[in-house]
């Protein structure tokens, strides 16, 4: 039998077409779709022939676009995030033996023993780490594992801040998930093992709001700090039926050689509550960070982690208003808000650049830019984990082809995509 045949079929049924509205929104390029879809089964079939097992699977998971809590995810605040149209899809299919095998589209092939789930130190950095740990998380909560053939392609930009490594962290545990466990894991638990994964194997310290938010579907509130552990509270708005884009344009700076940067912020600010007697943030009360300032600012000897507290105690209130604004239908609060957030990234957070490499700014340059083309009719923010990447706009309809424009001209063909709310979560597509 042809490994590919049932899944071309199934491109073809009305299921797989209903569905893509869900995940590429209303205006979905089908052709463009399927076309894709179509690929990613023929590259299966270069890779592994005609192999099909038990069974053949597709999936998806999504990039995630943050909406509001900037750096308040890794210390246990509130962020609003939403998965977005842009997505990796795989193959996938169980076999015999103790080998997973990934091949990503444009990369080298990964084949992991998965009787082997320590870590381990040279491999930091990779998709093989990812995967061994993902597989060693399962385990480690008493969740089966086993091999599987499986081939991965992503439209989600590297770089880009719409976490396209989270997205083939989320696929992979996606895949385990589905075909060694009947789908029993929720959302959260997975993300809690790519976390892990990508902290202890990977050697990046992340939070879990990238996670969440691919494997989720829609729009989201996430509390870190909720009596029940992490709470995901859906918000269903359709943000384009009020004649905005939301727009990521991509400064082409490297995010390479900032990891010191990101790890600053997480850690400044736990060294603030860590003076409070507390562990995180999310734990102090804001009225006694800013009774004890004066004898925090004499402890600490450092202002910027003072500033770095105090935008994560307005950021994780204005989470809340935004969140009911959207809730609501308000949303000019809603842009106020998005506004005020970038604003208090750029001032008190300092994530648009590095202090080492003061002459490069494109991060702030992008925003200026923004603010000019824009007229106080849209809002624009970091996006992200800042320093390097991109910026978020919300661009009035009317304005978009010419905001579009004039970013190019400054960041190059290409720099500005614009992105589409996805309803349907992380999952396999054909059941």
């Amino acid at each position: 039998m042809d490994a590919g045949s049932d899944l071309m079929n199934y491109l073809e049924s009305d299921d797989f077409i209903k569905k893509l509205p869900k995940l590429y929104g209303k205006n979905v390029h089908i052709e463009y779709q399927l076309k894709r879809y179509g690929n990613i089964i023929d590259f299966y079939k270069e890779i592994y022939g005609n192999y099909i097992g038990n069974s053949i699977a597709l999936y998806s998971t999504s990039g995630r676009t943050e909406l509001a809590g900037n750096h308040t995810d890794h210390n246990r605040g509130r962020v609003i995030a939403a998965s977005i149209d842009l997505d990796t899809i795989g193959v996938a299919c169980r076999c015999p033996g103790s080998i997973i095998s990934l091949v990503s589209q444009g990369f080298a092939p990964v084949n992991i023993d998965i009787g082997d789930l320590s870590v381990h130190p040279n491999e930091a950095g990779t998709t093989l780490a990812l995967v061994r740990g993902i597989a060693a998380g399962f385990v480690k909560r008493g969740f089966r594992i086993g091999s599987f053939k499986a081939v991965t392609s992503t439209n989600v930009p590297k770089g880009s801040g719409l976490s396209s490594s989270a997205a083939i962290e989320m696929l992979c545990a996606t895949m385990l998930n589905d075909m060694y466990n009947d789908n029993t894991l929720d959302t959260i638990e997975m993300a809690v093992i790519c976390q892990e994964a990508e902290n202890m194997y990977f050697g990046k310290p992340c939070g879990l709001m990238d996670q969440i938010a691919c494997g989720y579907g829609g729009i989201v509130e996430i509390d870190f700090l909720s009596s029940d552990g992490v709470t995901v509270s859906p918000i269903t708005n359709d943000i384009a039926s009020f004649g905005y884009d939301i727009v990521i344009v991509d400064t082409k700076k490297d995010h390479a050689d900032l990891q010191e940067a990101y790890a600053a912020i997480p850690r400044e600010m736990k060294d603030v509550a860590k003076l409070m007697e507390k562990t995180v943030l999310g734990e102090v009360s804001p009225q006694d960070y800013y009774a004890s300032i004066r004898i925090l600012r004499n402890k600490l000897e450092n202002d910027r982690a003072l500033l770095r507290a105090h935008h994560f105690f307005f950021e994780n209130e204005r989470v809340t208003h935004m969140a009911d604004a959207l809730r609501s239908g308000d949303f000019i609060k809603y842009l106020y808000l998005v506004q005020q957030s970038g604003n208090s990234s750029f001032m008190f957070l300092q994530n648009l650049y590095e202090n080492n490499h003061w002459k490069s700014q494109s991060l702030p340059l992008a925003l200026a830019v923004s603010e000019r083309l824009l007229h106080d009719r849209g809002a624009f923010r970091v996006h992200g984990g800042g320093f390097a990447g991109t910026i978020q706009a919300y661009v009035p309809k009317e304005l978009t082809c010419s905001y579009t424009s004039a970013m190019e001209k400054l960041f190059g063909p290409g720099c500005v995509q614009n992105i589409t709310i996805r309803e349907l979560p992380s999952a396999r597509l054909n059941c």
